[in-house]
């Protein structure tokens, strides 16, 4: 009975914690491998911008006054300019 109890419980665990954690990351992953140019952006760190080139691992975005080269990690998968992205489709 003791085994049942605590495989119930690293089972809830699993479907409640572990699960929807690896499918956001994996949704996120997506997202960046899919960038291209011309796509607004939000990093991290809040900084709003369009692509201007894509390199293995860095992104170049244009904020308007300036361009930075930023870590394709540093690209907020959900952020305003993805929802903005989902209405133009």
């Amino acid at each position: 009975m003791s085994l049942l109890f605590w495989v119930a419980i690293i089972a809830i665990f699993y479907f409640f914690m572990i699960r929807p954690q690896a499918k956001k990351a994996k949704e996120a992953k997506k997202f960046r491998e899919a960038l291209g140019k011309g796509t607004q952006i939000v990093t991290i760190g809040g900084i709003h911008g369009k692509v201007t080139e894509v390199l293995d691992t860095v992104v170049i975005i244009d904020t308007g006054s300036s361009k930075l080269k930023i870590e394709k990690s540093a690209i907020s998968p959900s952020g305003v300019a993805n929802e903005q992205e989902l209405v133009r489709k």
